[in-house]
């Protein structure tokens, strides 16, 4: 049994001799914002201004080091640690006293003491792609001046912008102070301002209890334990800087959300079917049992760094090849116009089993939107759409590819997505919009074709409520307005905000004020092949909604 020591720590005895701050590079990169620095200042000030003397508590920390070592990696509490640092360096270089600015610095940086054999070092040492920069810019004197003067743009890593923002933050606010008022907060910080600091020699206790006191700041994500036990179980030490490079690399493409996302994809890559619990407990066992503790480096270079690019490329629609990228991008955007991402593990597999088989992409791909968007359009709920979904991953691990019954529609899935098409689809919020720009492009004859408009708007030609007397009472019956007012063809869509007095005009003025731009044009395929009408009828209407549903029915083989 380990031994494990936990202790209240006032500020000054935390950045004392007793501890040397190093943050492992498996850790995630520093990624505290103004908003949460901004926090911290705040809980001080509230807490100075109670102008008690009881302890503030700023948190807990958790460290692996050995008892009498001041070594210590930091497990939980860098962002913490970082930003402490960040406000005691920003304190000291605004202070007029020379004695106040040694102090400062002093907690910032350990002087080297020949007496006691201690060299000059920082307290705190942030993973070695930021420990330089950090250095530099905040715990030397007087460089926050310097490092304001550094153009944002230019920083290399997110973790430095962070710093330099949250530096800019920070020093901005207690400019604003004066000296006297910052004084007692200097004080306060270094004299009632405790951490809770749990110290124990084994890695393996020491996430257990970090997973559970992350209480205050940036939380963990499963993502960040996962990092900590891979990178953790590379033995050789330089495999093991590339190992966290790479991983943070990934992290970075992806962003924090995406990353996270990614690793709910693999675990359905992986186990094939719905989840039952919280990604921390079921990962472990379902993934990353067949990596540890041997083939640690084997999960971040043949599963994390491919995926992760994998995820990336159907993402951003940026899959490249030397024929056939086009087709295969499309159905990228077709699909993320979906409420759901329940398609991303099989489109994950695909791209990561049939990379260079552009063709075979563009099959397999028209196939899963197929399926992807009947299920949306027929409002099929998450439970069964998972679970089509972890079948169609069972089949293609089975070999069956392309014939893999999960991905073909059933004659009953085939009548009910059509029977939707010619319902009244405008009265279904969620899947109009979709069906009309799907449609839109089947009309344009593009791939993939996207609009970057800031409002998109879906319109009815005869009008919800005409006017009594109006045209439109003369050329439709009530029956059949309540039948079409609200079908696939009497919709069309508008980048322009609703009118509710444009929406009843006559056929011609509304063609003429409303559905044409200051230009006389409009982006939609959908609402020009509208405008070529003469007069908007029966007859027209039902011939436009055959031709739209026709459309629809034939690029989804229905």
């Amino acid at each position: 049994m380990q031994k494990l020591e936990a202790h209240e720590m006032p500020l000054h005895k935390v950045f004392s001799s007793d501890y040397d701050f190093r943050i492992p590079d498996y850790q995630r990169p520093y990624a505290w914002q103004p908003e949460q620095a901004l926090q911290l200042l705040t809980d001080l000030t509230e807490a100075l201004e109670r102008g008690t003397d009881e302890p503030y508590f700023l948190g807990s920390l958790v460290l692996v080091k050995e008892n009498g070592e001041p070594t210590a990696d930091v497990i939980d509490g860098q962002q913490r640690l970082t930003t402490l640092t960040i406000l005691l360096s920003v304190l000291r270089d605004l202070s007029t006293d020379p004695a106040l600015q040694d102090a400062l610095h002093k907690l910032v940086n350990q002087p080297g003491d020949p007496i006691l054999g201690l060299k000059a070092r920082p307290r705190l040492t942030p993973r070695k792609r930021d420990a330089e920069f950090f250095h530099k810019h905040i715990q030397t004197s007087g460089a926050i001046e310097t490092l304001l003067s550094l153009d944002r743009t230019t920083l290399p890593t997110d973790a430095q912008k962070a710093v330099l923002d949250n530096a800019v933050a920070l020093r901005r606010e207690l400019l604003s102070w004066p000296e006297e008022r910052r004084l007692p907060l200097v004080r306060m910080l270094g004299e009632r301002t405790f951490l809770v600091v749990v110290a124990t020699p084994d890695l393996e206790s020491a996430h257990r209890i970090f997973s559970v006191m992350n209480s205050r700041g940036l939380d963990l994500s499963p993502t960040d334990i996962f990092k900590s036990q891979i990178i953790g179980a590379v033995k050789d030490p330089q495999e093991s800087e590339d190992c966290a490079r790479k991983w943070e690399d990934a992290e970075e493409a992806l962003g924090r959300e995406g990353f996270a996302d990614l690793f709910l994809h693999l675990r359905m890559i992986y186990e094939k079917k719905r989840a039952e619990r919280e990604l921390l407990k079921e990962f472990p066992v379902q993934v990353l049992s067949h990596y540890l503790p041997d083939r640690a480096e084997t999960f971040v270079n043949d599963v994390v760094v491919p995926y992760a690019e994998a995820y990336a490329q159907i993402r951003d629609a940026r899959y490249e090849s030397s024929s056939g990228s086009e087709k295969v991008n499309a159905w990228f955007k077709r699909l993320q116009q979906t409420d759901h991402n329940d398609w991303r593990p099989a489109a994950l597999w695909a791209l990561r089993n049939h990379e260079h088989d552009p063709d075979w992409l563009d099959r397999f791909l028209c196939a899963l939107e197929r399926l992807s968007a009947s299920m949306f359009i027929r409002r099929v709920y998450t439970t069964p759409r998972v679970t089509r979904f972890a079948e169609l991953l069972r089949q293609l691990d089975q070999g069956l590819g392309l014939d893999s019954p999960a991905l073909a529609l059933t004659v009953a899935e085939k009548a009910d997505t059509r029977a939707r098409l010619e319902g009244e689809l405008y009265l279904v919020a969620k899947i109009r919009k979709y069906v009309l720009l799907r449609v839109d492009e089947l009309l344009s004859e593009a791939h993939g074709v996207t609009y970057e408009l800031p409002l998109i708007t879906v319109e009815h030609v005869l009008p919800q409520n005409p006017d009594p007397g109006s045209r439109w009472t003369d050329l439709f019956d009530d029956d059949q307005r309540a039948y079409w007012t609200h079908r696939l063809g009497n919709l069309v869509l508008l980048n322009r905000v609703k009118n509710s007095t444009a929406q009843n005009y006559d056929f011609a003025t509304k063609k003429a004020k409303y559905f044409t731009g200051r230009s006389g044009s409009v982006p939609f395929a959908l609402t020009s092949q509208v405008l070529r009408h003469e007069d908007w009828t029966p007859e027209v209407l039902e011939a436009q909604q055959q031709h739209l549903v026709g459309l629809l029915a034939g690029a989804w083989s229905l």
